[in-house]
């Protein structure tokens, strides 16, 4: 923890607590008065296409793009060469931020960490228990790591080769992740013969195995896909289970379909010169609920009624903003004829729509 008082880090604290607690943090601050404030306070959907966003969702936003922004770093410089001042910089959420929602850089790691596991094992998983058999169950369940390693290859190295250099708790969390696939592993010995029956020393020698295979892989420049490993890596897996001719129909299967990847995600936020904060996020989806209005013959929300929605009442703060986020491009100004004394009246600008979605979907 960064040094400092007693109070203050009791005071840190209590922020990383209510960070990481959902409930504490749900309905925090905002004005009472419009719908929309109200709307803004908690993440909820309300209709298709329209995620409100408030101090919760924006938490998550920001906890997202750091972890993503770490797991791209760790595959770049290695988990050793990767400080907190370089996760900042590329995900553009402030330190002070980050020590909010990370004790430091080695507890924003697992949390990339347990996130990556959690996206690879779930499909993993739920494939094993399709099987009919260990083996078939086994041999779909690789299937689904091997995709997941392709899809996403940052997450991928950061849990097979980055978590080797990221102190201690990294590795003790990575030893309980291969202790469970040993585990199924060594459900083989009840498919396997009686003379065969392999202790659990059998099942650790072929999951180190596999784990070395695929961590060369992952190194490499330009790897190919690992998908195209399956057969090869399951004959390994079932040779000392099944023996060896079963091995063989492993190598003779037809090789697992590649699905049609997704297209690669467009990151909008990456493109602007701006730290990503409550009040900003705030300022674009009221925008974003009230400004459309203008389109349809109603009057777009002014300085003043932007601030109540947002739950910014400093006048001058909410011009700053307003201002900056102005001069982004991602608002215009359809009103503001002081000559004739109109105020200001505030529209999302064509990028500011592709940002306000791009935090929707991260909200979401």
């Amino acid at each position: 923890m960064r040094a400092g008082s007693t109070a203050a880090a009791g005071s840190a604290e209590g922020v990383r607590s209510r960070a990481r607690d959902p409930r504490s943090r749900a309905g925090a601050g905002g004005s009472r008065g419009t719908p929309v404030a109200r709307a803004v306070r908690g993440a909820v959907v309300d209709g298709p296409g329209r995620v409100h966003i408030g101090r919760t969702g924006v938490g998550e936003i920001q906890r997202a793009r750091i972890i993503a922004a770490l797991s791209e770093l760790v595959r770049e410089r290695g988990a050793g060469g990767v400080t907190v001042a370089h996760v900042v910089a590329r995900s553009g959420v402030s330190r002070r931020t980050f020590y909010e929602l990370f004790e430091d850089r080695e507890d924003c790691f697992l949390a990339a960490f347990d996130r990556a596991v959690a996206r690879a094992s779930q499909p993993a998983a739920a494939a094993r228990r399709s099987g009919e058999s260990w083996r078939a169950g086994v041999a779909a369940g690789l299937e689904e790591l091997l995709r997941f390693l392709d899809v996403e290859p940052d997450l991928g190295y950061l849990c097979v080769v980055g978590a080797l250099g990221a102190g201690p708790r990294a590795l003790e969390r990575r030893a309980e992740i291969v202790r469970a696939l040993v585990a199924v592993v060594h459900e083989g010995r009840h498919e396997a013969r009686a003379a065969r029956r392999p202790d659990l020393l059998v099942a650790e020698g072929v999951v180190g195995a596999v784990l070395a295979i695929v961590h060369v892989r992952l190194q490499e420049r330009s790897p190919k896909p690992l998908l195209g490993l399956a057969n090869r890596l399951m004959a390994m897996i079932a040779l000392p289970y099944l023996g060896a001719a079963a091995a063989e129909r492993e190598l003779r299967r037809s090789p697992p379909r590649t699905r049609k990847a997704p297209l690669p995600h467009r990151d909008s936020l990456r493109e602007l010169d701006m730290r990503i904060t409550y009040r900003t996020v705030r300022v674009l989806l009221v925008i974003a609920d009230l400004g459309g209005r203008d389109s349809m013959g109603e009057r777009a929300p002014n300085n003043r009624q932007v601030g109540s929605a947002a739950g910014i009442a400093d006048q001058g703060q909410i011009s700053k903003l307003l201002s900056r986020l102005q001069a982004l491009g991602l608002i215009a100004n359809t009103g503001g004829h002081h000559s004739r004394g109109e105020s200001n009246a505030w529209v999302l600008t064509p990028r500011g729509r592709e940002v306000t979605q791009t935090l929707q979907a991260q909200a979401a």
